[in-house]
């Protein structure tokens, strides 16, 4: 049957409060269904009762254990259906109070919802409210009443067709512990907030069928709505997460907590939609969004994001953004913010594959932007700021292994005026083969070509390319220290195991400044060649180099060798003559940390052997001392690569050349122990000069030096020992110093077993 108007949801039904209106309109609604009613009365009922409808007046209390009923109006009264009770709808008013615990109520009423409060309270644990036509759940402030319905539920299901529920005026409705409100018609919102009215979600979800939450106003109504949620979820499953809507004489003002954790779902992408000349004022704390905010002509949104709290999306038309510390929002698109403060916070430019220009009428505080930059293309995310800027802004750009194009002509922040300064973090950006500083020209921003370094990723490439020599003559070291062993039992067959590190310091005048740490072992057997002087032997081994370019670059070198000798003693002059010839096998890794924080790697194998001769004499002297002068002369040639860090830049070695001269001498003792067995203390000095000056490296088509020429002084101390005719035991320690390339300590170990 038809309704009259004035008892739809309209303004005008806020004012209908007689209690005989009341009872008209539950007539007309229900004339053909049996009524009780109460008048100061109270009343249980259970399942025994018949289910009719109910009127409760003048501070009625009626309570139903597992009952069922129809509709119950009550007002001035109270109403408790505990568990297991069924209730067709209920609308309270008039400062009423009902609870519903366990209790199921589901609702065809084409007027109002489920439940409807007016200017009434209700406490709703563990139920379900449900209407097929209309909302769920509905709170109302009447004209004239100071305090609107307010419900507060726990643990429910609310479920309506044309929203989960309503709160109009001065009323709140509060959701908690997993309470789920929901919108199930295709146009449906999960909840609706109308002219000033509060609605909080802790540990709950709203979802509609098309919007999350529509938040709007009544006619000429002035009041400003909130809504609260916290560690909540709010979804809008083909609309817009947040829709605050204004229309002609409906303007609202509304604010929005997100807190905790909470997120907000738009069907359409959007967390949030202000039209109609409404405004919005959103802050996000200790929260992650993902959505965009769309904000129409005239209308107006204020977002604040503090707290650890994070936005990722698209902005169109914002009024004002203020970006705490240690919080941040991210674009996915074009985007217009009007003022713009950054509190510590970050604005990053979305991917760095995808280019972004965000236009700004001010910007003031401090901060730092992440943006992206395709220097081989010479195109860039941009920052565009038509107004003032003011304060102190960071640009971190992304690193690349891309050779700019033109890097002077590359702009990344223009400013309308203002004092702001900005720079880059770690004052370079890593850009192909070199790193460059950032200049001002007027009030645009760009990279300065003629600020430039060399980058992290040409240092590691050419420290790769540099090291295999070191690698080479720090396993051969190894060999040539057991010359003092071999003169114990000379003419011998014998097995020998050797253990060694080794740290080199290259010097930052090279340019590629760097440390390199060795370690590894060496495996040997020798024999007497026939009758003569001459002792051959072949051997094997494996060292790993750890390579550390400071910065967050750092290099490893993994070497496999084998190589064969040839030593020839006489006893009778002294004098001898080690020959040694080795193959390796170098895996090459190398990772470099660039400017923007993130970490580029590459890899290469690649071949070298190399040719060691030295000759000397042993001249003994008085009480088993002796003098040993020697010279070695040695040459490397390691195999040519190319290979490419994973961030494009590329990179081309010749093949690394190292010819190396020493001239130096030993002096020691044989000391004679009464066990028969002999120790061998001695100490060595040495000068050692390298020749190669030019061993050239390309990357990304620019060329560079690897040149380690120059000379050092070597210094060495070590002990042979004798333990029996047949093992023999050997330690040795160096240090070396001056020119470009330093051995801060070298050490060996080892046992020879000879029969």
């Amino acid at each position: 049957m038809h309704v009259p108007a004035h008892f739809k949801l309209k303004p005008l039904s806020a004012i209908i409060k007689v209690p005989t209106m009341t009872l008209l309109m539950f007539a007309a609604v229900h004339g053909a269904a049996h009524a009780d009613h109460l008048i100061g009365e109270q009343k249980t009922i259970d399942a025994s009762e018949t289910s009719k409808d109910w009127q409760l007046d003048h501070k009625s209390e009626l309570t139903l254990n597992g009952a069922a009923a129809q509709s119950i109006r009550v007002n001035d009264s109270a109403l408790i259906v505990n568990a297991g009770s069924r209730v067709n709808d209920i609308r309270a008013t008039q400062g009423s109070t009902v609870s519903l615990t366990g209790a199921h109520v589901e609702s065809s009423n084409p007027s109002f919802g489920a439940v409807r409060l007016d200017d009434s309270t209700a406490t709703i644990t563990g139920s379900t409210l449900i209407s097929h036509t209309n909302f769920g759940l509905q709170a109302f402030q009447s004209a004239g009443s100071l305090k609107g319905g307010v419900a507060e539920v726990f643990s429910s299901v609310i479920k309506g067709a044309t929203a989960g529920a309503l709160a109009q005026g001065n009323s709140e409705l509060h959701f908690n512990q997993n309470t789920w409100v929901e919108g199930t018609g295709a146009d449906s919102a999960g909840v609706r907030l109308d002219s000033g009215a509060l609605v909080t979600a802790s540990q709950s979800t709203l979802i509609g069928g098309k919007n999350g939450v529509l938040m709007t106003n009544l006619l000429n109504s002035a009041e400003t709505g909130k809504l609260v949620l916290d560690n909540s979820h709010v979804e809008g499953r083909t609309g817009s997460a947040i829709l605050v809507e204004g229309r002609p004489g409906r303007v609202p003002t509304v604010d929005i907590d997100v807190r905790n954790g909470s997120t907000l779902t738009g069907g359409n992408g959007t967390l949030l939609e202000v039209n109609g000349g409404a405004t919005a004022n959103m802050n996000i704390d200790n929260s992650r969004l993902n959505g965009n905010v769309i904000v129409e002509d005239g209308s107006t949104a204020h977002l604040s994001l503090q707290n650890n709290a994070g936005l990722t999306g698209q902005l169109k038309n914002v009024t004002s953004l203020n970006v705490g510390d240690a919080s941040f929002w991210e674009l996915t698109g074009d985007s217009q913010v009007g003022a713009l403060n950054l509190a510590g916070g970050t604005v990053k430019f979305g991917a760095t594959d995808a280019f972004y220009q965000l236009d700004l009428d001010t910007l003031e505080g401090n901060g730092t932007f992440v943006m992206g930059t395709d220097f081989a293309r010479g195109i860039t995310d941009f920052l565009n700021i038509e107004g003032e800027a003011k304060g102190n802004h960071s640009l971190l750009l992304a690193a690349s292994g891309a050779e700019p194009v033109f890097p002077e002509d590359i702009r990344i922040v223009h400013t309308g005026g203002g004092d702001a300064h900005f720079s880059l973090v770690g004052d370079v950006v890593d850009v192909g083969a070199y790193s460059y500083g950032l200049k001002k020209e007027g009030t645009d921003w760009f990279l300065d070509p003629n600020n430039r370094v060399i980058s992290p990723g040409t240092r590691s490439v050419m420290a790769l390319f540099n090291t295999a020599p070191t690698v080479w003559y720090g396993e051969a070291t190894s060999l040539r220290t057991r010359m003092g062993e071999l003169r114990f039992e000379p003419g011998q067959s014998g097995l020998w195991i050797r253990g060694y590190g080794n740290k080199y310091k290259v010097s930052d005048s090279t340019g590629v400044g760097y440390d390199q740490t060795q370690q590894g072992f060496t495996l040997g057997a020798d024999m007497p060649l026939a009758d003569s002087q001459w002792l051959v032997g072949v051997m094997a081994g494996h060292s790993t180099s750890d390579l550390n370019l400071k910065r967050g670059t750092s290099g490893n070198v993994k070497s496999y060798y084998l190589g064969a000798y040839a030593t020839w003693l006489d006893e009778e002059s002294g004098l001898y003559f080690d020959a040694v010839a080795k193959v390796n096998r170098f895996h090459n890794e190398s990772k470099v940390g660039l400017s923007d924080g993130t970490t580029s790697k590459g890899k290469y194998n690649n071949t070298g052997g190399g040719l060691s001769a030295e000759f000397g004499r042993n001249i003994k002297l008085d009480d088993g001392f002796f003098v040993e002068p020697y010279a070695q002369v040695s040459t490397v040639v390691i195999q040519g690569a190319n290979y490419n860090l994973d961030n494009g830049l590329q990179a081309k070695g010749e093949r690394t050349r190292s010819i190396m001269a020493k001239a130096g001498a030993t002096v020691g003792r044989d000391i004679q122990l009464d066990s028969g067995s002999v120790v061998q203390p001695y100490l060595r000095a040495a000068m050692v000069h390298e020749f190669a000056n030019n061993n050239k490296v390309s990357v990304n088509n620019n060329v560079f030096n690897n040149d380690l020429s120059g000379s050092r002084a070597e210094f060495g101390a070590g002990v042979a020992v004798k333990l029996s005719k047949n093992l023999q035991l050997h330690a040795d320690l160096e240090h070396s110093s001056g020119g470009k390339v330093e051995q801060p300590w070298g050490a060996n170990v080892g046992v020879r077993y000879t029969w």
